[in-house]
């Protein structure tokens, strides 16, 4: 059996600088440190910060007053600071850089008079710090085409959640351009998003099943297995090699594996080990070098 690993694949710089924030502030404050909301979509991480001290809310008004808190990368909605400023809570803002553009685009474009479409996932965390920036309305690729009723001469600035499938992304921006002319794209998917996905398509034409490590409630884990099965390769998103199954393997010689944005690469190598394929051969653009700046607080 060979292995075509996807490369890039795991964390990207904002989830990198997340965890770093956490780690940190454990570090610097002590024990316990607050996160609202998971600080990425990975049980293993949340699971790793937890043991050193972390405590995972899902609201603001479940951290105690005065208490040191930090917003997950996901980013949050203007009203989850506002109550922590009430509950005098010491926030470090966690917030991927690239979604805190996206945030800024919202309120700049409102700003211009333009009415705002969001593409995204509804439910999804950071749409909802998105859509919690100024009024805007949501297209979601999952659901019927729901575009607004709105004079088609209105000029419309679409913005889109920064971990939606590239392809599937595209259709709906069409869409909306059919309608709306006067029509801004800002290109918000992300760097760590565009690269998977590439990868993975040079890899579906190489292999005959695709594995992603990553966790169910990751957004950029569900893109990488869909462009998989969109490339007509079998592919299964599972947490850990404990999730791999015999049966999936029956009569496959070549294995594609990659890892969505939130997940350690220890991850990546239990499979390869449990797999002990005869050679690994890496697919894709290679890995990132990319960083993002901490917050001043968090600098030494």
């Amino acid at each position: 059996m060979k292995v075509f690993i996807g490369a890039p694949r795991g964390f990207c710089a904002g989830v990198v600088r997340a965890i770093d924030i956490v780690e940190i502030a454990l570090e610097r404050y002590g024990a316990p440190i607050y996160v609202k909301h998971q600080i990425v979509h990975n049980q293993y991480v949340v699971g790793a910060l937890e043991a050193k001290g972390a405590v995972t809310v899902e609201d603001v008004d479940d951290i105690p007053e005065g208490a040191r808190a930090v917003f997950s990368a996901h980013g949050s909605p203007p009203e989850d600071f506002a109550k922590a400023k009430a509950r005098s809570l010491r926030v470090v803002d966690a917030t991927c850089p690239l979604v805190t553009k996206v945030h800024n685009e919202a309120i700049r474009y409102d700003n211009e008079d333009r009415r705002i479409i969001l593409v995204g996932h509804r439910g999804h965390q950071e749409v909802k710090g998105t859509m919690g920036q100024t009024d805007m309305h949501l297209i979601d690729d999952r659901e019927d085409l729901d575009l607004p009723d709105w004079d088609g001469n209105t000029p419309i600035t679409v913005l889109t959640q920064t971990t939606l499938s590239v392809d599937d992304t595209q259709r709906s921006i069409d869409n909306i351009q059919s309608k709306f002319p006067d029509t801004i794209v800002r290109n918000d998917l992300c760097y760590a998003t565009t690269n998977r996905q590439s990868a993975v398509k040079d890899m579906a034409a190489q292999v005959d099943l695709v594995l992603v490590i990553g966790a169910d409630n990751s957004s950029n884990c569900n893109r990488l297995r869909e462009v998989a099965e969109s490339a007509g390769v079998p592919a299964y998103l599972i947490d850990d090699a404990g999730g791999l199954r015999d049966e999936w393997l029956e009569g496959v010689e070549h294995v594609g594996i990659t890892s969505g944005a939130s997940t350690p690469e220890y991850l990546v190598q239990d499979i390869i080990n449990r797999l002990q394929p005869e050679e690994v051969i890496e697919v894709g653009m290679g890995m990132e070098d990319i960083s993002f700046v901490l917050p001043p607080e968090m600098r030494d």
